[in-house]
């Protein structure tokens, strides 16, 4: 797969990974082979273990996720993924709810806090939203992880950790990518303003892109009107030669438009589903920038397991990175299988 940006930190992404699998099973191992009785007692415990579907015998603690997802978004459905298959192994009982409204999800977070749960995972894509609420879950003794958006202020507002990708560094790699392709004129496409991890992806690819890069602001709940929107650009403006979506739905909105517009511009994207797979197999998009959503769930499940079991944290202060990597038509065949299971 196609490399980022030079001395990305997202390089040592699958060593972290590593490490907390490894901790989760040597804990888990650790639990099932104590036994002042023998291995006897030791297998009871693992048949018992393997009869629940977990692989620990922690106490059966709640764990909830609040994320800013708008309603139907395939992308958070494979960070739910992730975050089902980790709770399962971690004996959690797990709790989602979303709004892609700022105080709404603000009062999902307060509900959290209600509910007395045991650990907390939360986006900060608005964080003047979230600021106040977040204070109040690590005042309770909550355990907070911040995933996805939020690297900034995710330390700041008294998280453990945050897990995810720079949104900078990873527009920046699509900087550098339409730079290796030879472009000249791209279009940004934000779906949803005042998201601050959108404006850092287009932010971070004009600094990196040699050559011109405009903004074009659309409301990502009516596709119809994104359609439009970029087909407006599209014909307006013929030196557009690569048209950027912030998420992976919007890329099939996208290359329509194009083809309406008569435009031979190339459509890349961040994220990844089963179309934009396809799509990067025949050649319909050029490239992706995959921040591996399952394992943002996954991990976040995960670390808090590792907080409340061995008060175990990862990231020394620092993000831990789940993403950029560029994906294109050389990957697609791979990606296939995954996308199509719901895992990336």
């Amino acid at each position: 797969m196609a490399k980022t940006r030079s001395g990305s930190p997202g390089a040592t992404t699958p060593r972290r990974v590593i490490g907390v699998l490894l901790a989760a099973v040597l804990g888990a191992t650790a639990l099932a082979g104590c036994s002042s009785t023998g291995g006897k007692r030791a297998e009871d415990r693992a048949n018992q273990l393997a009869a629940d579907g977990s692989a620990v015998n922690t106490p059966r603690w709640t764990f909830a996720m609040v994320t800013h997802s708008g309603a139907g978004d395939s992308f958070w459905d494979i960070v739910q993924s992730g975050a089902k298959q980790a709770s399962a192994k971690d004996n959690i009982k797990f709790l989602y709810s979303n709004s892609d409204q700022g105080n709404e999800q603000s009062q999902l977070v307060q509900t959290a806090i209600d509910q007395h749960v045991d650990g907390l995972i939360v986006t900060l894509a608005k964080p003047d939203a979230l600021k106040s609420v977040v204070a109040s879950a690590v005042k309770a003794g909550i355990p907070v992880i911040t995933i996805n958006s939020g690297a900034t202020e995710s330390q700041q507002f008294g998280a453990i950790t945050h897990i995810g990708q720079d949104e900078t560094v990873a527009g920046q790699a699509v900087g550098d990518e339409l730079d290796k392709r030879g472009k000249k004129h791209a279009l940004c496409v934000l779906h949803e303003q005042g998201n601050v991890g959108l404006e850092q992806r287009c932010a971070g690819a004009k600094d990196a892109f040699s050559g011109e890069m405009d903004n074009l602001y659309v409301d990502g709940t009516n596709m119809p009107d994104v359609q439009s929107a970029i087909e407006a650009k599209l014909q307006a403006d013929p030196s557009i030669d690569s048209v950027v979506t912030l998420g992976a739905p919007f890329a099939a909105t996208a290359a329509k438009a194009r083809d309406e517009a008569g435009s031979k511009a190339e459509i890349d994207t961040f994220d990844l589903n089963a179309q934009v797979a396809t799509s990067l197999k025949d050649g319909t998009i050029g490239f992706a920038v995959d921040q591996q959503p399952y394992l943002q769930g996954y991990e976040a499940i995960d670390l808090l397991w590792l907080y409340r079991y061995n008060g175990d944290t990862l990231g020394g202060g620092q993000p831990v990175l789940t993403g950029p990597q560029i994906v294109t038509k050389d990957d697609a065949d791979a990606l296939l299988s995954y996308t199509k299971r719901g895992t990336r």
